[in-house]
């Protein structure tokens, strides 16, 4: 209480120096009419037991004193609405699908659309498929990048630059214009319907990103190191094995993320590999809800929020080697 006492009289009381008179006490001021806001509005939101009022109120004062936090604040409610939409979907009874309350726990809320997923869909294969997709992506796609990215970080030879070159030219690329090449190759290696291709053909338009940022940043691990364990005895494989990337394991991280991400949510390539109803990945799964005359709109919101949760999780627990992985990479030193 003390610190925040001492923070308001530096920010709104207190002169600063070379501070003309007026804007001293607007700074003041402003101090006084985040202090009224707050009070009228509690007072307000009180008597008549509107709690919407009286954390609008928290709001103005705060905007007011603080005007970044504010818009912090707002920002952060605006981009969670939608989402508690889509929560509140799935709790709803099936009669009251179309109602228009903003309570986030609607009234005779229900499992039920949860239960639907399992019992009358095959949810828990739909997400089966597409974790065994990923995983199978983000591993093939941490190897290839690897070590493609140290060939082209380490050695100068014929092409290297035009290889470079091409392989970001092929970041500008539309995704669908890809489809039709990737499936006459996925049909001609007789991959259609097969886990496989799917896999195949994500690790081909994820590698190109993987190789840039790895590059990058293999481009800051002096090669003394290499050069210091090869004098030991080490051949280059072993050097690129035991130096390389452990040092390398914040950029590697990045890469098994991006390529874990982007494969996980990807409809359009697997929309036209996998047709097979035992085959299909939860994008498909969940889009197979939506009828041409009627949609499950509470098993469609729930299993959206089944499928949102563990990649939330993820990106939290590993958000530091992510933001880490991309600076230490951006400047060479």
């Amino acid at each position: 209480m003390n610190a925040i006492l001492q923070d308001w009289q530096t920010r709104f009381w207190q002169p600063q120096d070379l501070e003309t008179p007026v804007n001293l006490w607007l700074r003041r001021g402003r101090g006084f009419a985040a202090i009224a806001l707050l009070v009228v509005g509690l007072l307000i939101g009180l008597i008549n037991g509107n709690l919407f009022m009286v954390a609008t109120a928290i709001w103005l004062a705060i905007a007011v004193a603080y005007p970044v936090h504010g818009f912090l604040i707002l920002y952060c409610l605006i981009t969670v609405y939608p989402i508690s939409r889509v929560v509140t979907i799935s709790l709803r009874p099936a009669q009251n699908l179309l109602s228009t309350t903003l309570a986030v726990i609607p009234e005779g809320a229900t499992l039920q659309s949860y239960r639907n997923l399992f019992t009358e869909h095959n949810f828990a294969l739909w997400v089966w498929n597409s974790l065994v997709i990923t995983v199978v992506v983000s591993i093939l796609g941490v190897i290839v990048a690897a070590t493609s990215a140290y060939a082209f970080s380490r050695w100068k030879f014929p092409g290297r630059n035009a290889g470079l070159f091409l392989l970001l030219s092929t970041q500008m690329i539309p995704a669908g214009m890809l489809l039709i090449p990737i499936y006459i190759i996925v049909a001609r290696l007789n991959l259609v319907n097969n886990v496989l291709g799917l896999a195949l053909a994500y690790t081909t338009t994820a590698i190109p990103l993987s190789i840039w940022i790895l590059r990058g940043y293999y481009d800051t691990i002096p090669f003394d190191l290499e050069e210091a364990a090869m004098v030991d005895g080490a051949t280059r494989l072993a050097a690129f094995w035991r130096v390389i990337l452990p040092l390398s394991t914040p950029a590697l991280a990045v890469i098994f993320l991006f390529n874990f991400l982007g494969a996980w949510n990807e409809y359009m390539v697997a929309n036209v590999i996998l047709k097979a109803d035992e085959m299909q990945t939860w994008p498909l799964g969940l889009n197979s809800l939506i009828g041409q005359f009627q949609t499950e709109w509470g098993t469609f919101a729930a299993g959206s929020v089944l499928i949102t949760v563990p990649v939330v999780a993820l990106f939290l627990y590993s958000s530091r080697w992510l933001v880490g992985g991309l600076t230490l990479g951006s400047v060479k030193g």
